[in-house]
């Protein structure tokens, strides 16, 4: 696996690193990581979400078996669904 460097980090910022790290009960690296990986992620563009969700839907796409007629298994699923939960606006 690759390795990087980095230079000139500020001491602020290092301290904030140590205290997330500790506080996830992750090693200083673990967290750099973790967070790099999420920072990207956050950039990903609408079209590659899209992507990736339309990706995952294929994935699943024909998965479901069943003995029971259709309308049974949406009847049934309609059935299990809660009332959600109160959203004051």
């Amino acid at each position: 696996m690759s390795s990087i460097t980095l230079k000139d980090v500020p001491e602020e910022l290092l301290i904030r690193l140590r205290a997330a790290a500790a506080h996830e009960r992750r090693s200083l690296n673990q967290e750099a990581l973790v967070l790099i990986e999420g920072g990207l992620a956050a950039r990903e563009t609408a079209e590659e979400r899209a992507q990736r969700q339309v990706k995952a839907w294929l994935a699943l796409a024909g998965a479901w078996v069943s003995d029971r007629p259709f309308d049974d298994e949406v009847a049934d699923l309609y059935a299990a669904r809660s009332a959600g939960r109160d959203v004051d606006l």
